[in-house]
């Protein structure tokens, strides 16, 4: 009995050590049970063997990353030359029209300031100041770093690829293989926690695409109806801060808005504020709607559990948070859990 538990301690060590080397691995995997119910699908609806529903599966999910990144990629890589084509002259012309106006305008008023007054302003502008050159140098190494780290991506792809194959073909085996070492009533409820999870995650997935689509959708109409130039760049921009939450659409429209206005264009810096509130508030309010709706929790179990996820382990947290639940909800169905706390 000693040694059994000995030798179970001792896998679950090797298992630990092992995670943080096989998160391609392990990604993959998580693929492959997200895509085994589109090639059972299709093997049943054309009677094909496993081999070839796995084939024409992987051939359109590659085909679809592939194209989706052709496109992006495209798009962006000629409105990314166009703009730098035009930064110095951006910069320029933001120097011109609200860094020297402003300065104007503080030496005239510093006039009439008691000096102390004056210092501290002074001392915060210049903290300012660093921490926002501060902020580009770390953005650009952090762009360098980016560059360096390409090869090794397109490596672990290639191999997150070749796995998924494999994984997938060998998916019903794998299954089988688990499922000698439990017993049955182990295994079903294992089958439905797992299965709550394939649901949620698939659901999570789709939630924050539609969120994403919506908020770029909202973000790409408001600059098109201020006659913002490059709109798809800028709109998809804003998508990326909006999914994370340490950032939001605010790091982008709200200081974008007081340049605009310290430039006189009060017309651009109010339409980029009122795109902000709307776009915040009306992700707020579907937020925890189709957050429920996709992943099988009431709209305050799914609110309270992307807050409560975020605030304690941080991004992390929005998926973890949704998932402790979900695994809660199905331990109590399968009988696991039995509350029966009373006050």
């Amino acid at each position: 009995m000693f040694l059994r538990w000995f030798w179970r301690i001792v896998l679950l060590l090797i298992i630990i050590f092992l995670i943080p080397y096989s998160w391609t691995l392990i990604f993959a995997f998580v693929t492959a049970m997200l895509l085994d119910g589109a090639i059972t699908s299709i093997g049943r609806t054309f009677k094909l063997k496993r081999i070839w529903s796995v084939l024409i599966t992987f051939v359109l999910y590659v085909g679809g990353l592939l194209g989706l990144a052709f496109i992006v990629i495209s798009v962006l890589t000629k409105q990314i030359i166009n703009l730098s084509e035009k930064f110095p002259g951006l910069v320029r012309n933001l120097y011109h029209t609200a860094v020297l106006p402003f300065h104007r305008q503080w030496e005239r008023y510093s006039r009439n300031l008691p000096e102390d007054a004056i210092n501290s302003i002074t001392d915060a502008i210049e903290r300012g100041i660093s921490s926002l050159e501060l902020f580009f140098q770390n953005l650009v190494r952090g762009t360098v770093q980016l560059a360096t780290l390409v090869p090794g991506f397109l490596i672990d792809f290639l191999i997150y690829l070749i796995a998924l194959f494999l994984i997938s073909l060998e998916y019903p085996n794998i299954k089988s293989k688990v499922r000698h070492f439990l017993s049955e009533s182990t295994y079903q409820k294992i089958s439905l926690v797992l299965g709550d999870l394939n649901k949620a995650g698939v659901g999570f997935i789709k939630a924050q695409l539609f969120l994403s689509i919506i908020t770029f959708s909202m973000a790409y109409t408001g600059l098109w109806l201020l006659k913002v130039p490059y709109t798809l760049l800028l709109s998809l921009l804003i998508v990326l801060v909006d999914i994370l939450p340490i950032l939001g659409t605010g790091s982008v429209l709200v200081p974008w808005a007081i340049v605009a206005i310290f430039q006189g264009d009060q017309q651009l810096g109010i339409g980029l504020l009122v795109m902000f509130i709307v776009i915040t508030v009306v992700r707020r309010i579907i937020e925890p709607k189709v957050f429920s709706a996709n992943m099988g929790l009431s709209p305050l179990a799914a609110l309270i559990s992307l807050y409560l996820g975020f605030k304690i382990l941080g991004f992390i947290g929005l998926f973890l948070g949704p998932a402790l639940v979900i695994v809660y909800d199905t331990l109590k169905r399968a009988g696991v859990i039995k509350p029966s706390i009373k006050i």
